[in-house]
C-alpha cells in the first residue's frame, strides 16, 4: 500500500507459561505477559478495562497460564521496545499482514464508520452520499476517509480531530456528534461503537461500516495477533486458542460494541508495509 495506515492498535504482548518455555518463547519466564497500552481505552488500559484486555485473560485461562502485563504506550518504536527487546512476546491486536511480526491468521475484522443521530433522518452509506456536502463532517485528521473526503471535494466541510492533541481525546468526536456540534462523524468503529454506549446514546445513533472504495487505501482491516519473526510455535499456540474461544472472544468485541464485519473469504497473507497508525490516530 502506499498510504500510512491509520487504524488503531491497542497492542498487548504475551509470554505463556514454563510448559511452553524453548518452544513458544525461548526464555525463562513463567505467565503470559502481556504488554499494553496504559492508557488506550476501549483496547487497553492499567486497569485492565479494555476489551484487549478481557481477550488476553480468555487466551490466558486457555492456555493455563498466569496473565501478567508490560506496560508500553503505543508509538514509534514499539516493536523496537517490546517483541525485538524480548520484553514480551505477543501483541493481542496487529492489522493482518503487518510486516514488523508474524501474525495468527485473524479473528476479527472492524473498519471506519459514519456516525449520525437517528432524529435527523438521514440514510447515509458512503463518502460519495451528495448530502454530505451540506453538512459539518467531523474526522480524524490523516485518516483514510479523510483523504478520501478530500479527494472528492468536501474539504471545507469538514472538521479535523487530531488525537495527538490531549483536547481531542477519542471520545470527544462523539461528544461533538450528539452535542451537535458536527452533524456526522466518521471515526474508527470500535471507537464510535464504545462512546456511544458509554455515553448511553447507542440508541440515538446509526452506527454504518463504510465500505472500501480503493485497495490503496481501505477502510477495514482484519486483525490477527503478533508474535516475533520466526516464532511459529507460539504462532501455532495462539492460533489453536483463538480457535477454541472465538465465540467468547467475539462476545467480548459485541459488549464493547465493535462494529464487526464478516472475516474475507480469501485472506491477505502479503505484507502490509505501512507502519500502522495508532487507531486511526497516527500514534505509531
Amino acid at each position: 500500500m502506499g498510504r500510512r495506515l491509520v487504524i488503531l492498535l491497542g497492542l498487548l504482548l504475551m509470554t505463556i507459561s514454563s510448559s511452553l518455555v524453548g518452544s513458544a518463547w525461548g526464555a525463562e519466564t513463567e505467565g503470559l505477559r502481556v504488554c499494553g497500552d496504559p492508557d488506550n481505552l476501549p483496547f487497553s488500559n492499567k486497569k485492565r478495562e479494555g476489551f484487549e484486555n478481557k481477550i488476553a485473560e480468555v487466551i490466558a485461562k486457555e492456555v493455563g497460564a498466569e496473565l501478567t502485563y508490560y506496560w508500553w504506550p503505543h508509538q514509534r518504536g514499539l516493536i523496537r521496545n517490546t517483541l525485538r527487546a524480548g520484553q514480551c512476546d505477543v501483541l493481542i491486536s496487529v492489522p493482518q499482514g503487518w510486516e514488523p511480526v508474524l501474525w495468527t491468521r485473524p479473528y476479527y475484522r472492524s473498519g471506519y464508520v459514519i456516525v449520525y443521530p437517528k432524529a435527523k433522518g438521514h440514510k447515509i452509506t458512503s463518502l460519495d452520499d451528495p448530502v454530505l456536502k451540506q453538512l459539518k463532517i467531523g474526522v480524524y485528521v490523516n485518516s483514510p476517509p479523510a483523504e478520501t473526503l478530500a479527494e472528492k471535494g468536501i474539504m471545507k466541510n469538514m472538521v479535523g480531530y487530531n488525537l495527538d492533541h490531549q483536547q481531542d481525546r477519542p471520545g470527544k468526536i462523539i461528544e461533538d456528534l450528539i452535542a451537535g456540534e458536527i452533524d456526522v462523524a466518521v471515526v474508527w468503529g470500535p471507537v464510535a461503537g464504545y462512546y456511544a454506549k458509554k455515553l448511553n446514546a447507542s440508541h440515538l445513533v446509526d452506527i454504518v461500516p463504510l465500505q472500501d472504495e480503493d485497495p490503496g487505501n481501505p477502510f477495514s482491516f482484519e486483525f490477527s495477533m503478533g508474535v516475533r519473526e520466526g516464532n511459529k510455535a507460539l504462532k501455532a499456540q495462539l492460533e489453536e486458542a483463538l480457535s477454541k474461544r472465538q465465540a467468547e472472544i467475539q462476545k467480548i468485541l459485541e459488549d464493547y460494541g465493535v462494529p464487526l464485519l464478516p472475516l474475507l473469504a480469501k485472506q491477505h497473507f502479503g505484507p502490509v508495509k505501512d507502519q500502522p497508525g495508532q487507531i486511526i490516530y497516527q500514534r505509531y
